[in-house]
């Protein structure tokens, strides 16, 4: 899939095509805490210069009383911005210029901390990117799938390995979940008229921020024909209902919102992921799922101005949407990455301009927001319950483990399910197969909204101290050779209790249910 990268690069889906529809009656979109833009036209025409440059956006971080922001305003004026949104609470503001040295004099101004361009690339028109026509299952494939379902499953439920590998099923038969939880998947959009999402799908708490200020129109969430349906599949993996339709979620019982953050062309840029985690923050969000990396970087290096900049952004919206109660889980990533090393060759970045290889140390350069303090960080296993072969992995950074899908051919489930990737929901009533760490955070984030369900004042804080500590202990896999061809391809640290590679242990679904 053009652009998609990281821990979006997975296996292409393969849909489940089934003869249904499902019809919706749509509800007036609920009102919402918008950030400020008061002042943005005074802003704009502040600046007597014209400048020729490319227009870019940028993030400028200030301290949060009133006086400060109100300074920084008029001063991104005079130096040739326009003010797009700013989130005063947590002092972001977001802004575009084409004044190709807007930053420099910025970040001069009393009262901002750091400042930065989101991207290396202008502006873009909004285009779309073919995503490809997916391979479907023939009808012989979903008849028999059906028919091997157990009583009590829903049709596809048989194929869903990874269910029973965090003992889901199991926690299933004691309960779904709570409907007042609800999870917001931040990321490519999601179809909230799919059947196995639209009976738990949140639309007060779900919005599209892509632009970095929030976009309330009815539908605005939602993916368009040409767009990527991962985060479609990444709401089912969590919130799929047990309706006797297609797959089961992990937690079929809680709410789910779709937070859009993704641009038609597959980036997810600082301006609009800052969005994603305030409104979460300001619409009761319980977890937020996080299966993507901030573009256009891979690692921010703190070094860096433009790039400490959005290293700032992030982690003061994260920290916000904490603060309000909400559980922040993230993928790892799936370029089998060592975070534990001394160094790591970065080779992709920026994904918006020319990359080029560059040496950075991940105690100084971080995947945001998968790296930043709070954050539960995912590794991805395989139906053999070992660790995927793409996951990135490294001690102290890897809080805990689930499933993700693998190779079929490297770890291969038992029967009845017949492939390694993960199944979820599609756009358009479908269903599909994907794999990646973008795979095994969904579990995770579905773990800890049962938890929340099971202890409904519980803060975010203990949510988290719960997950860990009811997370099945996995000792490392050594020596880790997945395809047996003599050579380690990956070196686990650490004790069965907490390693490199599953953190705290493999997510369990029934202990957050019953303990």
């Amino acid at each position: 899939m053009a652009h998609l990268r990281s821990r979006r690069r997975f296996a292409p889906a393969v849909p489940v095509v089934l003869s249904l529809t499902a019809s919706l009656g749509f509800l007036p979109t609920a009102a919402s805490a918008a950030p400020s833009t008061a002042g943005t036209t005074a802003a704009a025409e502040g600046s007597g210069t014209a400048y020729d440059g490319p227009a870019l956006s940028y993030v400028v971080n200030t301290r949060t009383d009133h006086r400060t922001i109100e300074s920084v305003r008029r001063a991104i004026g005079r130096n040739g911005g326009t003010v797009v949104a700013s989130y005063d609470r947590i002092g972001v503001i977001v802004v575009h210029s084409a004044n190709p040295d807007f930053a420099k004099s910025i970040r001069r101004v009393s009262g901002v901390s750091s400042a930065g361009a989101t991207r290396n690339a202008p502006l873009p028109a909004q285009s779309t990117t073919d995503v490809g026509t997916p391979k479907p299952l023939t009808l012989a494939e979903v008849s028999k799938a059906e028919a091997k379902a157990a009583a009590g499953q829903d049709p596809l439920e048989s194929l869903q390995w990874d269910l029973p590998a965090i003992k889901a099923d199991k926690a299933h038969e004691k309960t779904l979940g709570s409907k007042k939880v609800t999870v917001a998947v931040i990321d490519t959009g999601v179809d909230d008229t799919h059947p196995d999402i639209a009976p738990n799908f949140d639309r007060a708490a779900s919005v599209n921020c892509v632009s970095g200020k929030a976009d309330t129109a009815d539908g605005a969430w939602r993916p368009s024909a040409a767009e990527s349906p991962h985060g479609t599949h990444v709401a089912g993996e969590i919130a799929g209902a047990k309706n006797g339709v297609g797959i089961t979620g992990v937690a079929p019982g809680v709410k789910v919102a779709g937070i859009k953050v993704s641009n038609p062309d597959g980036y997810f840029y600082t301006e609009a992921v800052v969005c994603g985690f305030v409104w979460a923050a300001e619409h009761h969000v319980d977890v937020t799922n996080n299966s993507y990396y901030t573009d256009p970087w891979y690692f921010n290096c703190t070094g860096d101005p433009d790039q400490k900049a959005l290293v700032d952004a992030i982690t003061r919206a994260t920290r916000y949407a904490e603060g309000k109660g909400a559980v922040n889980v993230a993928a790892a990533g799936n370029e089998n990455y060592d975070f534990a090393a001394d160094s790591i060759t970065d080779s992709s970045s920026p994904n918006d301009g020319t990359p080029s290889d560059r040496t950075v140390d991940p105690r100084e350069c971080f995947d945001i927001p998968t790296q930043l303090p709070g954050v539960v960080t995912v590794a991805a296993t395989g139906a053999k319950g070992v660790k995927s072969s793409f996951s990135n992995y490294g001690l102290g950074t890897i809080d805990i483990a689930a499933p993700g899908g693998d190779s079929t051919a490297l770890q291969t489930p038992a029967p009845p399910a017949t492939s390694g990737l993960i199944l979820g929901p599609l756009p358009g009533g479908k269903w599909g197969y994907m794999a990646g760490t973008s795979m095994a955070s969904p579990h995770v984030a579905g773990v800890a909204a049962l938890i929340k369900s099971a202890h409904p004042h519980a803060t975010a804080a203990a949510v988290k101290a719960l997950l860990y500590a009811e997370a099945t202990a996995t000792p490392c896999t050594d020596p880790y050779d997945l395809d047996g061809d003599g050579k380690v391809d990956a070196v686990c640290e650490g004790t069965k209790n907490r390693n490199g590679f599953y953190g705290w242990g493999i997510a369990d679904a029934l202990k957050a249910v019953t303990h």
